[in-house]
């Protein structure tokens, strides 16, 4: 079987397989003969380590314009690897908790920015919910130094209640144990 390992995106030979070089990791069985259409240093010596031939044919680089950038198809490929890299590097500092700002790659830095901003509005939010429960708790002492105490009381009406084995509910309101007291036979 011949196998083509080209990068391209159209014009494809209906009689003919198709591999993208890109994404070579070792030579494929049943293969006897390989084409590599442009500079694909690993396939054409992966290839020729197993005794398999191979023709390389040059191809007419492709030019990618950006604005007043242009590109080659390889310096391209070269730059979305290293963009690749970094942010495959930041994603793993994330992961083992430590966020570092990139020295380069346009991507990972402003990735690096945004959750920055995030980390930051986070911390904010945490600071303000800290004040808010601190404020919360103020108030609720505000609020009980102005309550009756009655636990006291009501623990008193149930040690009558018990002494005289009447039975209440435990969750009994202190108007209905001073009602079940005042209803005790008086002795």
């Amino acid at each position: 079987m011949e196998l083509t390992y080209s990068n391209q995106l159209q014009g494809f030979d209906p009689d003919k397989r198709y591999r993208n070089p890109e994404h070579f990791d070792k030579p494929e069985a049943g293969v006897t003969s390989v084409i590599v259409m442009g500079n694909w240093p690993n396939v054409v010596a992966a290839y020729e380590a197993v005794g398999i031939e191979v023709a390389v044919e040059d191809c007419a680089p492709v030019l990618i314009v950006d604005g007043d950038c242009q590109l080659d198809q390889a310096e391209l490929i070269g730059m979305l690897r290293a963009e690749s890299d970094t942010l495959r590097t930041l994603i793993v500092g994330l992961e083992a908790g430590e966020m570092e700002r990139p020295e380069a790659g346009e991507l990972a830095i402003r990735l690096f920015d945004a959750l920055d901003v995030i980390r930051l509005q986070i911390n904010e939010l945490a600071d303000q919910r800290n004040h808010l429960a601190q404020e919360n708790e103020r108030l609720k002492a505000e609020v009980n130094a102005f309550k009756p105490a009655e636990g006291g009381e009501i623990e008193v009406l149930k040690a009558k209640l018990d002494a005289a084995n009447v039975s209440y509910r435990a969750n009994a309101s202190k108007d209905a144990l001073e009602k079940l007291v005042a209803d005790l036979p008086k002795t």
